[in-house]
């Protein structure tokens, strides 16, 4: 583990003036970014040898930093001394890393040519210059940068994380710098009886998700608003006018003028919503109105039909003449004035809002008819396996399946708001796969495939991916149940960059990939926060525990003062999709340990909430 960075300027101009300092602060980013937990130690100091070197030895030897980057110095001038003063402190030559720095600057500037720089470890710390500049700064750390780790792993034994890149590394970078298999696709006895990909806990799987798909990059569309539910809204917007427009009735009842106060008044006109009054009021009056009516000029007060009585009416009753006010209202009663509900240039939706149906309809009532929002990503979904037909296909072939989850994969992504392009289904063979893969990446910015991503001699996904679009695997494991050997993977593709999700075959294990991954990689996308509502649950039966953490399908009742009670659909075999039917929560079991097999019934677990919680 990386626990601490230093990086040095090295430079009289800059030690004299801080704020010349450019490299220095963009080396002391890169680092940062690259080691989060790392503290970060940055100094300037001028190009003197003897400095330099008491500084070096001070964060080596007392400090005790991982890494050391210095910038400047590395040059032809008199005062360039950053070298002769490296290589004084170092024990161990690194000739590679300066050399490899040197051929990719070579290929942007023959200035190149003049960088003496040097690296070295020195005990237990690695050393590297870099030149003086922000840019050659910036360029030679992404050279660097993917070695780093490793680097440092290696310099201080730390054996676990050099076993896991080097098991990693089965799948090797050829010359584009892509990834592909060293295993010959064609050799069922020579295939990796190991995954060669590190287990990531969970976490860190959703991490990975969040930190990739940041760099999405959004694209606006105009929606009419009756189909913008759940998008995310890309501007403000406000009012055109204020809500209500006019002062209007709270009640059925009678408009008066509260300074008559209590008494008989004259009914002089009947106001419905939607009839303008014509005429103000003149004292000892009232207009008859409805709820919603606009109150005629003059009246500031509504008086209930319950609080008046019935003085005199036309002979066949249907004019009302005069009506007695049985209690003096207050100015203001029962009205609303003009802009009570939304003032005039009120905000109605804030921006990065995510759209409901009460947005919609206040929207509406402003007349706005079309809203600004962040696109979806296209979302293309295709299916693997020789075994697998079509759901159309009315007679089952020997050894087949129909295709279940397509079908119940845009399902359950437009019953979160994302459409689909169905991309059929592809043969368990390298060349259909990888067809079939450049198909839907053509049609869409997010692949969705199911199935081939285990261990089997068929399950060819992840080498595809690799060695046909040199593609790069940010996980091909995560420690859970089901979905154990779910991938994420990234590639260029006609000048883009395409996101793959390879959820496992079995329906369960895509169903819950989907929503903990591929919906979550989709919210990441529109700006929306990825996490699923949780809620606090206690289990109706004991439950066995396996050694992965589980997310189990489960239903829930609501019993009287108590929080809500799960009970599990059934078998949670991954081939079960009945145990996804009619799922509310995705329970959060713990792993299983010496000390505990299975947890007890009335143990409160976590649940994530996936779906609506209706009553039984």
């Amino acid at each position: 583990m990386v626990k601490a960075v230093a990086v040095l300027t090295i430079s009289d101009t800059c030690f004299k003036d801080n704020s010349e300092d450019t490299s220095g602060p963009a080396l002391a980013a890169f680092a940062k970014e690259l080691f989060p937990k790392a503290n970060l130690h940055k100094i300037i100091i001028p190009d003197e040898r003897e400095i330099i070197e008491k500084e070096l030895k001070y964060f080596c030897d007392e400090a005790h930093v991982n890494l050391v980057l210095t910038t400047g110095g590395t040059g032809f001038s008199s005062r360039d001394v950053t070298p002769e003063a490296s290589k004084a402190v170092i024990h161990r030559d690194a000739p590679a890393i300066t050399a490899a720095i040197t051929q990719v600057s070579l290929e942007k500037t023959p200035m190149a040519m003049l960088s003496r720089a040097v690296a070295g470890i020195r005990d237990r710390t690695l050393i590297i210059n870099f030149p003086g500049s922000k840019k050659a700064v910036t360029e030679c750390f992404e050279v660097v940068k993917p070695v780093l780790s490793h680097a440092l792993a290696l310099i201080n034994d730390e054996l676990q994380e050099v076993r896991t890149i080097h098991d990693s590394m089965q799948f090797n970078s050829c010359s584009h710098g892509h990834k592909t298999s060293n295993v010959d696709l064609g050799k069922v006895a020579f295939r990796a009886r190991e995954s060669p990909f590190p287990m990531l806990e969970m976490k860190e799987a959703f991490q990975t998700v969040d930190n990739v798909m940041r760099g999405w990059v959004h694209v606006l569309e105009i929606v009419p608003i009756e189909k913008a539910l759940g998008r995310v809204v890309a501007e403000s917007l406000c009012t055109k006018e204020p809500m209500p427009p006019f002062p209007a009735s709270v009640k059925d009842g009678y408009a008066v003028l509260s300074c008559d106060g209590a008494g008989v008044r004259t009914v002089r006109t009947a106001l419905t919503a939607g009839e303008a009054p014509t005429a103000p009021l003149a004292p000892g009056q009232c207009a008859r109105v409805n709820t919603g009516a606009a109150l005629p000029a003059g009246a500031d007060a509504v008086v209930q039909v319950e609080d008046t009585k019935l003085v005199s009416a036309s002979e066949d009753g249907d004019t009302e003449l005069e009506v007695e006010i049985m209690v003096a209202p207050p100015a203001g009663q029962d009205v609303r004035p003009i802009g009570f509900d939304i003032p005039m240039g009120a905000e109605l939706v804030k921006k990065v809002s995510v759209l409901d149906a009460g947005h919609v309809g206040i929207l509406a009532g402003a007349g706005h008819l079309n809203v600004t929002v962040k696109a979806h990503p296209k979302v293309a979904l295709l299916s693997t396996g020789n075994e697998l037909q079509e759901p159309s296909e009315a007679k089952l072939k020997p050894a087949h399946i129909r295709d279940s989850n397509r079908t119940m994969l845009r399902v359950l992504l437009r019953e979160h708001g994302y459409d689909t392009i169905d991309c059929g289904i592809a043969k368990d063979e390298p060349a259909q796969l990888a067809t079939a893969l450049a198909g839907a990446m053509a049609r869409a910015n997010l692949v969705v495939c199911s199935g081939g991503v285990s261990m089997g001699e068929r399950d060819l996904l992840k080498p595809v991916l690799l060695k046909d679009f040199g593609a790069t695997l940010h996980f091909g494991r995560v420690r859970m149940k089901p979905g154990k050997p779910s991938t994420f993977a990234t590639c260029h593709f006609n000048g883009r960059t395409k996101y793959i999700f390879a959820l496992p075959g079995n329906p369960v294990s895509a169903y819950v990939c989907c929503l903990l991954f591929v919906i979550r990689a989709l919210k990441v996308c529109s700006g929306r926060n990825p996490e699923w509502p949780r809620l606090r649950v206690r289990l109706s039966a004991a439950a066995k525990l396996d050694p992965r953490p589980e997310f189990a399908r489960a239903t829930l009742a609501y019993p009287d003062n108590d929080i809500p009670t799960a009970t599990l659909l059934g078998s949670q075999c991954s081939s079960r999709l009945l145990s996804a039917c009619g799922a509310g929560v995705l329970l959060q079991l713990p792993g299983a340990s010496d000390a505990a097999a299975q947890l007890p019934a009335g143990t409160v677990v976590p649940a994530l909430v996936i779906g609506r919680l209706d009553l039984p």
